[in-house]
C-alpha cells in the first residue's frame, strides 16, 4: 500500500510541517469559518503527500454494525416490529414494476443467529472494540415494558463473548429503528412524550448492560431521523411533515438525548465509569470562490446539518445562529433551563463521515450553492475549531463499492487509506485530538435507501445463501495490517538515497519536434539597396543590380542559436527530438526531398555537437493529424499497408545518409501508441523498425558508429489489490499488452508475448470476437529478436488496475480490467497519478524480462499550472523520480544509462515545459535550475559519498572545466591581446624612428 515517498526534495521532516501548518485555537461559535483559508495556504505539495507515521500508543480501532442493517430474525425471539421494518414492507413499487430484490431486513446478514461468526471476524481483524447497536424494539417489543428475555439473552452472550476476547463494546441505544408499537400510539420523535420513554429504555439498558460497557451512543444521526424520517419522509418512518415538523422530531431527539446523559451521570457513571454521547454526521463543503460570502454560506452549511444538533450538545444549549436567523418561527426554542439541561451533554465527540449518511441523504439546498468534498481532515479541524478541541471518536467511516463487488474491493480500500490517512495528519499536523476510528461495517449489510446496490462490509456476504458464511475482502487483510502497525510506518523503500550516476550518464531533455525556422536571413539576400536619407528614410531595391550569393551557413538560423543557448542553460549532455517524416518526404519517397528541412537538421544536430549536446534523434513519432505520416502513406492505410514498410526504410536510409555524420544516437520509432495500433499496424511496424535498424547495422554502423534501437511508452501497472491473485494476473496482462506487444519481439524472443495469444485465443472462442494477432515467419522472428542497442522508454505515471467491475466507465470489457484510482496519489492537473516509486519497479520488470540490456529513460515528465507557484508539482516529480532510477541502478543493479526530462519548452509541450513562454519569451522555471543542480551533481552525493573521477576529469586538472566550456572566449582574448602586442610593437617602433629623423 504504498504511495509516493514523501520525504523526498519538497517533504519537510513532520515537525517542520507541524510547524508551518500551525496548532489549532481552543474553539468558539465561528471559529471554524477559518478552516478554508487555513487549508488554501498550506505548502504544496507537502501537504498534499502522504504521510508516513504511526497513531499515538493507545489509539482505538475498531469496526461498527447497526442492527437493522445485519441482525436479521425480524420475527424471532419475540422481537417487536420496527419503524424499518414497515417501511421495508410497503408496496413501494407501482403494479407491474419489478420489486426490489431481496427486500429489507428481514434476513440481511443473519447476525442474530450468528453471534460466534461475526465475533470470530473481528477476532479475525484484531480490533479493539466493535460497535453496535441494541434494536429497541428486540428488547421492548412494544417500547415499553415488558421486556423480552430472549432479546436480553441475545445481547449478553454477544457481550460476553467481546470480553473474552478482550474487544471493547461501543454500544449504539437508538440506530434508526424505533418501535413501531411507539409510532402508532404517538407519532414517534414528533410527539414530546418520547424523550422520557427514550430514558426508559435507556435505563434498562444501562441497567443490564452498563457493567460490560465503556462507551455508549444515544442515537445515531439525528440529522438523518428528523429531516428525512419527519421532514421529507424519504425514510422511516416517512412521515411528509415538512420542516417544522422536522425541526420538532430534532428537538425532542436532542432532549432525549440530553436526559440518557444526566441519567447516566447521576446514577450510573460513579458505579460503572463510562462515557455517553451522541454520534453526529456531517459533510464537508468547501467555497466556490474563496471570499468572505461564499465561506460564510459553507458555515452556514455545516451548521444546518452538524451545527443544528452539536452546539446546543457542545456549546450553549442552543441552536446556531444562522438557523435562528434563516429560520425564525420554523425552529423550537429552548427554555432557559433546557439550554442549560442540553449544554455539556457528551463525554467526546462522536462523529460519522461517509457516504452514504453524510452526502447521499444530504439535501441540496443544505449546501448553499456551495461545492461538497470528501476531506474527512478539514472537517476535524474545524469541529476541533468550532467546538471547544473535543475529544473525537470517529464512530462510523468508510465508502461503499457496488454491490456486485466480490471480495476484491480495491475502491472500498483506498478510500479508507485516504480517510485513514486524512484522520493521522489531523492529529499529527493540526493537532486535533482523535481517539479512536472505526471503519463501517465489519460485515455487508441492508444498506439503508440504497439497499443491496451497494456494499460496506469488510467481510462479504453472500445474501442468496442459506448459512451467510462470512468471506474476508482485501480490505479485512489492508485493515488487519494496519491495525498490527498502528498506521503506516515509514518504510526503507520509501526513503530517499543518497548516490550518483555512472560517469558518462546520459543526462538529457526531450522536444517532440524542435521550433523548425527556415526563414532566410538577410545576409542571404543578393539584392543592392539604397537608403533614401533625404524622403523616405528606408532601403529601396536597385533593380537589375545583385551581388554575389554566397553559401549558406547554419548561422543564418536565429531560431537555431536561441535553442542551442536554452540548451545549455540547462546543463543537459543530450537533446533528443524527433524529425518530421511528413515534411521532409512529403510524398513519402525520394521524389520530393524538403533540402531546406534536411539542411536545418543538420545545423541543429551540428550546432549541438559544437556545444557537446549528443543529438538523439527519433525518425517517426505519432501526433494526432495523420500519425506524422506523409500523405500518400496515411491514405491508403498507414502501417496497415505493408508498402509503409519499405517506405519507411527508404527514409531512414536518407536520414543515415543526411545526418549520420552528426547523429550517433538514433530511435526508429519514438512511442508508437499500441491504445491506437491494429495488430496489424503493430506488425508492420515491428518489421519497418527491424528492416531499419539492420540497415544501419550494416551499411553505416561500421563509418558512423552510432546505436539505435525503437523507444516505447512503459507507464508501470500495479495490482490495485496486491493480496489478489486474480488482480496480479490482470496486471501482468496488463503489461503484455501494453509493453511486452512490441518488447518481447525485439528484446525477448522474436514473437509476440504467449499471454497475449493465450487471452485473444480465449476471447475469440468464447466471446466470437475477431481480434488476429498476426504470425511472424521463422525469418521474420530472426530479423526482428535482437534488432536493438539499448531499450529506451517513456514512462510518465502508473495505473491501479483490479478484475471486479466497480465502474463501467473506467472498465475495459476487451481486457476484462477496471481502472482504479488511489486517492492518496499526488496528481496533476490533469489528473496524472504521480508516484515515483513505479518508475524502480518498471525497470526492474525490464531486467526480469529482457536481461541486463542497457536502459535509457527516454521521457518522463508531469503537467502543471502555468502559475510559477504551482511548479513546485514537477519540481517535486523531478526529484522523486530520479531518485527512483538512483536506486534502481544503485540497490538493484540495473544497467540504467542515461535519463531525459520531458519537456523541453511550453511552446511545443503545453504546461509539461521546463521553460514557459509568454510573449515570445522563454523563461526557466524552477524545475528548471533544479533538475541542473541535480545534472551538476550528476545525482544526490551525500557527505559519505565517494567522489567520481570520470576519465576526462582525471586526465587534465578541474580548473580546465573553465577554459574548456569557454573556447569561444578565449579565442577572442587571444585576438585581442595579440592585437594589442602588434600595435604597441608598431607604436614603439615608428616613435623610434621619428626621434632619429629629428636627431
Amino acid at each position: 500500500w504504498r504511495s509516493p515517498a514523501g520525504s523526498m526534495g519538497l517533504a519537510a521532516p513532520l515537525s517542520l510541517l507541524v510547524l508551518l501548518l500551525g496548532r489549532p485555537l481552543l474553539g468558539a461559535p465561528g471559529q471554524g469559518a477559518g478552516t478554508w483559508s487555513r487549508f488554501a495556504r498550506l505548502p504544496y505539495p507537502q501537504d498534499q503527500l502522504f504521510l508516513y507515521d504511526t497513531f499515538p500508543d493507545g489509539f482505538l480501532w475498531g469496526v461498527g454494525s447497526a442492527a437493522y442493517q445485519t441482525e436479521g430474525g425480524w420475527r424471532q425471539g419475540g422481537k417487536g416490529a420496527s419503524v424499518w421494518d414497515t417501511f421495508a414492507h410497503r408496496p413501494a413499487t407501482p403494479p407491474g414494476s419489478v420489486p426490489p430484490e431481496p427486500a429489507g431486513g428481514d434476513v440481511a446478514s443473519d447476525s442474530y443467529n450468528n453471534l460466534f461468526r461475526d465475533v470470530e471476524g473481528l477476532r479475525r481483524l484484531g480490533v479493539s472494540h466493535y460497535r453496535f447497536s441494541l434494536a429497541w424494539a428486540r428488547l421492548l417489543p412494544n417500547g415499553t415494558a415488558p421486556l423480552n428475555p430472549a432479546g436480553l439473552a441475545h445481547y449478553q452472550r454477544l457481550l460476553a463473548r467481546l470480553r473474552q476476547l478482550g474487544i471493547e463494546p461501543v454500544v449504539t441505544l437508538y440506530h434508526w429503528d424505533l418501535p413501531q408499537a411507539l409510532q402508532d400510539a404517538f407519532g414517534g420523535w414528533a410527539s414530546p412524550v418520547l424523550p422520557q420513554l427514550f430514558r426508559d429504555y435507556a435505563e434498562l439498558c444501562f441497567r443490564h448492560f452498563g457493567g460490560q460497557v465503556r462507551y455508549w451512543l444515544t442515537t445515531d444521526n439525528p440529522y438523518v431521523v428528523a429531516w428525512h424520517g419527519y421532514g421529507t419522509g424519504r425514510l422511516p418512518p416517512g412521515v411528509r411533515g415538512g420542516p417544522r415538523l422536522a425541526y420538532r422530531a430534532a428537538h425532542h431527539l436532542l432532549q432525549a438525548h440530553a436526559k440518557v446523559w444526566h441519567l447516566y451521570n447521576d446514577h450510573f457513571r460513579p458505579a460503572q465509569g463510562g462515557k455517553v454521547s451522541i454520534a453526529l454526521s456531517s459533510h464537508w463543503i468547501k467555497p466556490q470562490h474563496m471570499t468572505e460570502k461564499t465561506i460564510r454560506e459553507c458555515q452556514k452549511s455545516l451548521d444546518f446539518v452538524l451545527g443544528w444538533f452539536a452546539k446546543p450538545i457542545f456549546i450553549d444549549g442552543d441552536y446556531p445562529e444562522s438557523m435562528r436567523s434563516n429560520l425564525s418561527s420554523l425552529l423550537p426554542e429552548f427554555s432557559e433551563i433546557e439550554k442549560k439541561y442540553v449544554k455539556g451533554t457528551a463525554d467526546f465527540f462522536a462523529l460519522s463521515f461517509g457516504a452514504t449518511l453524510s452526502f447521499q441523504l444530504l439535501d441540496s439546498h443544505m449546501k448553499f450553492q456551495q461545492l461538497e468534498s470528501i476531506s474527512l481532515r478539514q472537517l476535524l479541524y474545524w469541529i476541533s475549531s468550532e467546538y471547544n478541541n473535543p475529544q473525537i471518536f470517529i464512530v462510523e467511516n468508510s465508502w461503499f463499492v457496488s454491490g456486485s463487488t466480490k471480495r476484491d474491493d480495491a475502491k472500498y480500500i483506498y478510500y479508507l487509506k485516504k480517510f485513514i490517512m486524512e484522520t493521522l495528519k489531523a492529529i499529527r499536523y493540526d493537532g486535533v485530538n482523535v481517539f479512536g476510528y472505526t471503519v463501517w461495517s465489519l460485515l455487508d449489510g441492508f444498506e439503508w435507501h440504497r439497499g443491496y446496490s451497494i456494499r460496506r462490509g469488510l467481510f462479504y456476504v453472500d445474501f442468496q445463501s442459506h448459512d451467510k458464511k462470512l468471506m474476508p475482502k482485501s480490505s479485512v487483510l489492508f485493515y488487519q495490517k494496519l491495525i498490527e502497525k498502528n498506521g503506516f510506518p515509514p518504510l526503507p523503500e520509501n526513503q530517499p538515497i543518497e548516490g550518483i550516476f555512472p560517469c558518462g550518464f546520459a543526462w538529457g531533455i526531450v522536444d517532440n519536434y524542435i521550433q523548425v525556422d527556415t526563414t532566410p536571413t538577410q545576409f542571404l539576400d543578393s539584392n543592392v539597396y539604397v537608403w533614401d536619407v533625404h524622403q523616405t528614410k528606408k532601403l529601396i531595391k536597385v533593380d537589375g543590380v545583385f551581388t554575389s550569393r554566397r553559401k549558406r551557413h547554419c548561422v543564418d538560423f536565429a531560431a537555431i542559436r536561441l535553442q542551442i543557448s536554452l540548451l545549455q542553460e540547462m546543463h543537459v549532455t543530450h537533446f533528443h527530438f524527433s524529425l518530421k517524416w511528413s515534411l521532409i518526404l512529403p510524398l513519402g519517397n525520394l521524389s520530393l526531398i524538403n533540402h531546406t528541412l534536411v539542411h536545418y537538421y543538420q545545423c541543429f544536430a551540428s550546432e549541438l555537437l559544437r556545444v557537446n549536446i549528443t543529438p538523439v534523434v527519433a525518425l517517426w513519432q505519432p501526433m494526432a493529424e495523420n500519425q506524422e505520416l506523409p500523405v500518400s502513406l496515411a491514405k491508403y492505410g498507414a502501417w496497415e499497408n505493408p508498402e509503409t514498410i519499405q517506405a519507411f526504410v527508404e527514409y531512414a536510409k536518407f536520414c543515415f545518409t543526411s545526418l549520420g555524420d552528426h547523429v550517433k544516437f538514433w530511435i526508429t520509432m519514438n512511442e508508437p501508441s499500441v491504445k491506437n495500433l491494429t495488430y496489424t499496424a503493430g506488425h508492420n511496424l515491428l518489421k519497418a523498425h527491424a528492416k531499419a535498424w539492420h540497415l544501419y547495422d550494416k551499411e553505416f554502423r561500421r563509418s558512423q558508429k552510432g546505436k539505435i534501437s525503437i523507444a516505447l511508452q512503459a507507464d508501470w501497472v500495479e495490482p490495485a489489490c496486491p493480496f489478489s491473485r486474480n488482480d496480479q494476473e490482470v496486471a501482468d496482462r496488463i503489461l503484455e499488452f501494453d509493453i511486452g506487444w512490441l518488447a518481447e519481439p525485439v528484446f525477448g524472443n522474436g514473437d509476440y508475448p504467449q499471454v497475449m495469444r493465450a487471452w485473444l485465443h480465449r476471447r475469440n472462442s468464447v466471446d466470437l470476437y475477431n481480434f488476429h494477432l498476426p504470425y511472424f515467419s521463422e525469418d521474420e522472428k530472426k530479423l526482428i529478436q535482437g534488432s536493438f542497442d539499448f531499450f529506451a522508454l517513456s514512462h510518465y505515471t502508473t495505473t491501479l488496475v483490479g478484475w471486479e467491475k466497480e465502474d463501467a466507465l473506467k472498465y475495459d470489457h476487451y481486457l476484462e480490467v477496471q481502472m482504479i484510482n488511489d486517492i492518496t496519489w499526488l496528481h496533476s492537473p490533469n489528473r496524472a497519478a504521480v508516484v515515483p516509486w513505479g518508475l524502480r519497479k518498471l525497470l526492474k520488470w525490464v531486467k526480469s524480462k529482457y536481461g541486463n540490456v542497457p536502459i535509457y529513460v527516454m521521457a518522463n515528465g508531469i503537467d502543471d499550472d502555468q502559475n510559477m507557484v504551482h511548479d513546485k508539482l514537477r519540481v517535486y516529480y523531478i526529484q522523486n523520480y530520479i531518485n527512483e532510477a538512483l536506486k534502481a541502478y544503485t540497490l538493484d543493479n540495473i544497467n540504467l544509462q542515461g535519463y531525459f526530462v520531458y519537456s523541453f519548452n511550453d511552446k511545443t509541450a503545453p504546461k509539461y515545459g521546463l521553460y514557459s513562454y509568454v510573449a515570445n519569451q522563454y523563461e526557466p522555471k524552477p524545475s528548471m535550475k533544479h533538475y541542473r543542480e541535480i545534472i551538476d551533481s550528476n545525482g544526490f552525493p551525500g557527505l559519505e559519498t565517494p567522489e567520481l573521477l570520470c576519465p576526462e576529469e582525471i586526465a587534465s586538472c578541474p580548473e580546465c572545466h573553465f577554459f574548456r566550456t569557454r573556447k569561444s572566449l578565449l579565442a577572442f582574448i587571444s585576438f585581442i591581446f595579440v592585437a594589442f602586442i602588434v600595435t604597441v610593437f608598431f607604436i614603439t617602433y615608428y616613435s623610434k624612428r621619428v626621434e632619429r629623423r629629428y636627431k
